[in-house]
């Protein structure tokens, strides 16, 4: 399934680390019923006692993560699912072009890939709680494969092709959602969690340098709908390491958590709970802001690539410079740093990570073009603090439909993003319109740090906290 950007049964969760968390909010928590027998594996800077002394060191960083037999198998299943996507996103374009001849309807193809995420991760959001994780995840999966199958009948009229790349998408939100909620029982709620969705992140990066590229290659040798036979196979594949690679655990909702009517109400009713926590809310628009800002010197790549007469191979640079700021980022963040420490940067680099954006106002060519974009791609390190306070801050009955909507939102703000910087750039000079995204988008993250801050649990009065400590989710 498509995406990671920001991605979503049940066994008994770690002890959070303490210097890396935030204290759990929600004393509903503790109400829920224990789903299972815990994984072996957890903190990996915990080695368990042996009979004889102390046992082996257990892995640390990345590798901890990978010694979890479940989280290979998601793993796989992401990589897999991820890079048949990107390559029949750019055969779907090339055969709607091919076919209309119109350079609207191949455009429509791509923006076709995030405008539904809203719909899906808002309406369908319940089922990440409603039934169990593994159904949820391999029913997902082969849907997108039947709707795939679909697009290679060459009846298929183009907007069969267009309504089938929008159920797609909208399908994408809930396997997001839905697998993002499952590591939280497959790695605990601790450092485990972290990495493993940091791991996830990279590879959703990657795939955008990687999964194009083998794509234009696959083109020269195979036709479209050749080409889309393969996210076909990426699909069934995906799923059969998803049903077969993962435990069978219950569906997380229960009734205090809007469960027990309709998949809309429980889905609504989600929204309404998440959206009306003061903290989750602040949390979630830290995920969601700087990103809407930070794509704008993506989407307008190709015409400031012209306006300072650059090459067509450096427009792939421009494009390519972001993600690979990203992944050394991340992959840095994740392993030289403590959790502590990575709770710690949270809030500064998210503060000052659109700043690198403000060289665009003296219309920089294309070195320091590069290195501004990568030093902004850097700055997304933060998630990786933000996403232990995130689920830190859900209830367990919840954290599906959170973690869905989380990724609806994340990806419809990034193409609303994309779309005002564009609508920008028709009245106001392009490297104008970059430079103007770094300085409202730092002003607006700088406005949404203060109300983190302010909802930290450790930071409330001794007074405001106890009393929240007797209110319900639904109140806030």
């Amino acid at each position: 399934m498509p995406t990671d950007s920001p991605a979503p049964a049940d066994t008994p969760r770690t002890p959070p680390a303490a210097a890396a968390q935030v204290p759990a909010p929600f004393p509903e928590r503790a109400a829920l019923p224990d789903p299972g027998p815990a994984p072996t594996l957890r903190d990996p800077d915990a080695p368990a006692p042996g009979p004889g002394g102390p046992a082996p060191a257990t892995p640390r960083g990345y590798r901890a993560v990978f010694a979890v037999a479940e989280f290979r198998a998601v793993f796989a299943a992401h990589l897999l699912s991820l890079l048949g996507v990107v390559v029949s996103e750019l055969a779907l374009t090339v055969l709607v072009y091919d076919l209309t001849g119109s350079p609207l309807l191949s455009a429509l193809t791509f923006a076709l890939g995030l405008l539904p995420y809203i719909v899906g991760g808002t309406l369908f959001a319940g089922v990440a709680d409603r039934y169990p994780a593994r159904r949820v995840l391999v029913v997902c999966d082969l849907l997108c494969a039947a709707c795939v199958a679909v697009m290679l009948v060459p009846a298929t009229p183009v907007a069969g092709l267009l309504a089938l790349r929008c159920l797609v998408a909208a399908i994408a939100p809930v396997f997001t959602g839905t697998r993002m909620a499952a590591l939280t029982d497959i790695l605990g709620e601790g450092d485990l969690y972290v990495l493993g969705r940091s791991l996830l992140r990279i590879v959703s990066q990657s795939a955008m340098l990687i999964g194009f590229g083998a794509g234009g290659m696959l083109l020269t040798v195979l036709s479209p709908r050749g080409a889309i036979t393969v996210t076909v196979v990426t699909f069934l594949c995906s799923a059969a390491l998803l049903r077969f690679g993962t435990q069978d655990r219950p569906a997380r909702a229960t009734t205090g958590d809007g469960a027990g009517g309709t998949l809309l109400k429980e889905s609504l009713s989600g929204a309404r709970l998440v959206l009306g926590d003061r903290r989750i809310r602040a949390l979630m628009l830290l995920f969601w802001l700087p990103a809407m800002f930070v794509v704008a010197p993506e989407a307008l790549a190709a015409p400031y690539a012209d306006a300072i007469g650059a090459s067509p191979a450096a427009l792939g640079l421009l494009l390519c410079a972001m993600a690979v700021g990203h992944i050394g980022a991340e992959l840095f963040v994740g392993s030289a740093l403590s959790p502590r420490n990575r709770s710690r940067i949270v809030l500064p680099v998210a503060a000052v990570g659109l700043l690198p954006l403000l060289v665009y106002a003296v219309r920089p060519g294309l070195l320091l073009a590069l290195a501004a974009l990568a030093l902004a791609g850097a700055g997304a390190a933060y998630v990786i603090g933000l996403d232990q306070w995130f689920v830190d801050a859900v209830p367990q009955g919840l954290r599906g439909r959170a973690m869905t909507l989380l990724t609806a939102g994340l990806m419809t703000v990034q193409g609303l993003g994309m779309a005002l910087a564009g609508l920008a750039a028709e009245f106001f000079p392009v490297h104008q319109v970059v430079a103007g995204s770094g300085i409202i988008g730092t002003v607006c993250t700088l406005l949404l740090v203060a109300e983190v801050r302010r909802t930290d649990p450790r930071r409330m009065p001794y007074t405001e906290e106890r009393d929240g400590a007797d209110r319900h989710v639904t109140s806030r």
